[in-house]
């Protein structure tokens, strides 16, 4: 019986994730506003970034603050659904709801799992974890942006904080989950990895200026 129950605990907690993560905003509401697929545009993804970099700085924050706030619900609900001695033994479940939650916005099922890079969406995982990890996150991903001018070293600086708090403070099982999302996020940054090595990347500030000289 108490194996019955924790597969469906898990099931319970992949599904919720899961579903969450496939609320993708960038192609919502490119869809929604412009009739526009995000993934035609740009870096050919459906994310924030994307949607700052093709479309605009206003539609793409309110995007990452979508993607960021879905995260944390879907998170807030694991929290609250099961007890909270379970969570806290080692936090598996809540890490394991976020995995989830980014891998439904990387590969959602009704687009051909064609989606984003889960940028924002890990760092609401962070907050809904732990606020005080989600504030340290964002700083980490902010300054690695800015002194790099590249998004994608952010993203992969914010990975790699996840993992180390995770060893940190929630166990072996968190670290292993963080090192599954690490490696999806170097697989998917693998074409601006490749690009950035060979200085054909766009820098952030390069693209805000063009855009600034449009408005």
């Amino acid at each position: 019986m108490l194996g019955g129950d924790i597969l469906k605990t898990y099931f319970t907690v992949i599904i919720i994730g899961y579903l969450f993560g496939c609320l993708q905003w960038s192609y919502i509401l490119s869809k929604t506003f412009l009739n526009v697929d995000i993934r035609t545009l740009g870096a050919g993804n459906a994310g924030a970034s994307n949607t700052v970099i093709s479309i605009g700085w206003k539609l793409g924050v309110l995007v990452a603050i979508l993607d960021i706030l879905k995260a944390i619900i879907s998170i807030f609900i694991i929290k609250h659904l099961f007890k909270i001695s379970f969570i806290e033994e080692n936090y598996f479940l809540l890490y394991l709801n976020g995995l989830f939650v980014i891998l439904g916005h990387d590969f959602p099922f009704f687009m051909k799992f064609k989606g984003g890079k889960g940028a924002a969406s890990l760092l609401g995982m962070l907050i809904g974890i732990d606020y005080k990890l989600g504030i340290l996150g964002f700083f980490i991903i902010l300054i690695i942006t800015l002194v790099t001018d590249y998004i994608a070293l952010g993203t992969l600086g914010l990975n790699l904080f996840l993992a180390l708090s995770a060893y940190l403070y929630y166990g072996m099982n968190s670290v292993l989950i963080s090192l599954i999302l690490f490696f999806i996020a170097i697989y998917l940054h693998m074409p601006n990895i490749k690009r950035i090595l060979i200085k054909e990347e766009k820098g952030l500030r390069g693209v805000l200026k063009k855009k600034a000289k449009t408005i």
